[in-house]
């Protein structure tokens, strides 16, 4: 409809028509105050005001996608944000839309059914990291390398997915493509446990599909966190119990999953995945509040952001080969000439995803061009703490199973308490940054990831549990869910408004791909190392695998800790090159701080 309009009588919450039929009414209400018979004649008188109203109704539109209904009220009246066409798509003649106001239980049930998000993706991935020796006696894997790639694929198709996941939310609907995700999810889940019977290669493949499901869901539900839940202590709320869903998450998955490795069969724990991520789907489609679409004045129809084709098919693809031969090389080693080829493409991919963001889309999926020194800072701890992670975690199982013996389940219960500590350190954060600053909150957590890795890097086999394994699976939850939400924090404040969904999809990305890579990284030192540890022995029973995995003796024992201490070395490596990183942004912090505090003293 011609935006020539008079728009203006609308906003005078004073003369909202108390009348069922609201667009009916506010269009005779228009006429009426105008004292013109026609459209032509309004549109006429109106002439001059056209442009201030597109102007200020555009800067309205804009700004409802990004504040909450307590931002809004400030500007207009309640009885105004609530006015909307049959259709359900609001027209510059509509006031902007805003959060539909829930009751406590329809809040508890909204946190719920998003935190869940966060909950399985964990759960998920602990799927093979927990049973990680069943698997290599039901696939015959002699070697670390492969098992790692059980975890790996998923976490590569998480962290690659994540960017392009969360602008398609952006344009068809944050609940639609999270319904989606969970559909997908229990697909894949289904089919993955039917991969028991098809081979190392095809199990994997599957798990990377099923991974695409988290990669849909999480960053559509911190996207329905950020647009539901109103700015303050109730959106506070729903992300800190997101955050402590990682750990409570990871610790059921490994829970479970032992329990029907041990005492059922493997392929359960996925088959009985898919069925809940049905029921959430449909729990979901009910708890989820609709969304609305906004439609800009001067279009033809809703606004939805572009897709960056090009951006996506190019970062895609290149963080796809990159991963795939860094997690591939520590099984047919480095020498292998298509290993350096895919790594080639995938480094060209790069570069064109690259040239892409910064001169050929006016949509990038990553703002490079806006990323400042903070971003940059947090982006990088983010890469270093939780790529040391990832071998912190998986490395933990295989030295608590193989290496001691323990049962899946017993290893279970051995690494739970990352879920009560977890949780605290979650519902902590909030008060350590508001008291202590992002930048140190961000160096202790790097500082965790460093310890946590050396205790495993450094115990013998034969020491007792409660020494210092328990104490690194009680201080590693600190390292994770203090560095998450402050390089959320962080690029929150270093991206403008417009790309909050952004800043958040980014971190997500470099969270899950950061694991994946990790992986690939300390399976090539693990390889190397067992092989320079057994030529130093003489110890060579096979040409390929110096140490196969159903070697017990005493000598492949000592060649096995030698590769797995390697790998622990190297995630130290990671956790002081983050320390350095976020130690560096101190000082640079307190420099900038000194420099505002010497311009703003002569103003003052």
């Amino acid at each position: 409809m011609d935006s020539q309009i008079n728009t203006s009588s609308f906003l005078d919450p004073s003369s909202e028509p108390q009348t069922e039929n609201r667009d009916t009414a506010y269009w005779a209400l228009a006429f009426r105050r105008s004292n013109a018979p026609t459209i032509t004649e309004l549109a006429q008188r109106r002439a001059s005001q056209l442009d201030s109203i597109k102007t200020r109704w555009s800067f309205i539109v804009g700004r409802a996608a990004l504040e909450s209904q307590s931002d809004l009220e400030k500007q207009y009246d309640s009885s105004t944000l609530h006015s909307s066409n049959a259709s359900g798509v609001f027209t510059p003649a509509d006031p902007p839309p805003s959060p539909p106001a829930m009751t406590r239980i329809e809040e508890i049930l909204f946190i719920f059914i998003t935190c869940i998000a966060q909950f399985m993706s964990l759960s998920a991935l602990n799927q093979t990291v927990a049973p990680v020796m069943v698997l290599a006696d039901h696939f015959h894997i002699e070697d670390y390398g492969t098992l790692s790639w059980f975890s790996a694929s998923f976490s590569m198709s998480v962290g690659t997915f994540i960017l392009p996941a969360g602008r398609l939310g952006d344009m068809y609907g944050h609940k639609r493509i999270y319904l989606i995700g969970w559909l997908w999810f229990a697909i894949w889940s289904l089919i993955s446990g039917f991969g028991h019977s098809s081979g190392v290669i095809v199990f994997s493949i599957c798990r990377a599909f099923q991974g695409i499901g988290p990669a849909l869901i999480v960053p559509n539900a911190v996207a329905l966190i950020g647009r539901t839940l109103p700015l303050g202590q109730k959106r506070n709320i729903g992300f800190a119990c997101f955050g402590a869903c990682g750990p409570l998450g990871a610790a059921a998955g490994a829970a479970f999953a032992a329990i029907l490795a041990d005492l059922a069969w493997w392929p359960w724990e996925f088959w009985i995945l898919s069925i809940v991520c049905v029921i959430v789907m449909f729990l979901a489609y009910i708890i989820l509040p609709d969304e609305v679409v906004v439609v800009t004045p001067g279009l033809k129809g809703p606004e939805r952001p572009k897709f960056d084709y090009w951006g996506s098919i190019t970062g895609v693809s290149g963080l796809v080969l990159i991963n795939f031969a860094l997690n591939q090389a520590p099984l047919v080693a480095w020498n292998e000439p298509y290993i350096g080829a895919i790594l080639a493409v995938g480094c060209v991919c790069m570069a064109a995803f690259v040239f892409v963001e910064l001169y050929a889309t006016d949509y990038p999926l990553i703002p490079i061009r806006g990323l400042s020194k903070d971003a940059v800072f947090a982006l990088t701890c983010i890469v270093a703490g939780w790529a040391s992670h990832g071998i912190w975690a998986y490395y933990l199982y295989l030295f608590l199973e193989h290496l001691r013996g323990h049962s899946a389940l017993l290893t279970a219960a051995e690494t739970s308490p990352v879920a009560i500590t977890g949780v605290g350190f979650a519902f902590s954060t909030v008060w350590l940054i508001k008291h202590w600053g992002v930048h140190y909150v961000m160096f202790i957590a790097m500082t965790f990831f460093m310890l946590g890795a050396l205790l495993l890097g450094t115990m013998p086999i034969d020491q007792t549990y409660w020494s210092q394994t328990f104490v690194s699976v009680l201080i590693m939850p600190g390292a994770m869910n203090l560095s998450y939400p402050a390089a959320n924090i962080l690029l929150s404040s270093a991206l403008p408004r417009e790309k909050q969904g952004i800043a958040a999809s980014l971190v997500s990305t470099m969270v899950n791909y950061s694991i994946s890579c990790g992986l690939g990284f300390a399976g090539s030192i693990d390889r190397y190392v067992i092989a320079d540890a057994a030529k130093r022995r003489g110890w060579q029973p096979s040409p390929d695998n110096p140490a196969p995995l159903s070697d017990h003796s005493q000598t492949a024992t000592e060649i096995r800790l030698e590769g797995l201490r390697g790998a622990y070395y190297f995630a130290v490596g990671l956790g002081g090159l983050g320390m350095a990183v976020a130690f560096v942004y101190i000082l640079v912090s307190h420099r900038r701080q000194k420099l505002q505090a010497r311009q703003g003293t002569p103003q003052g």
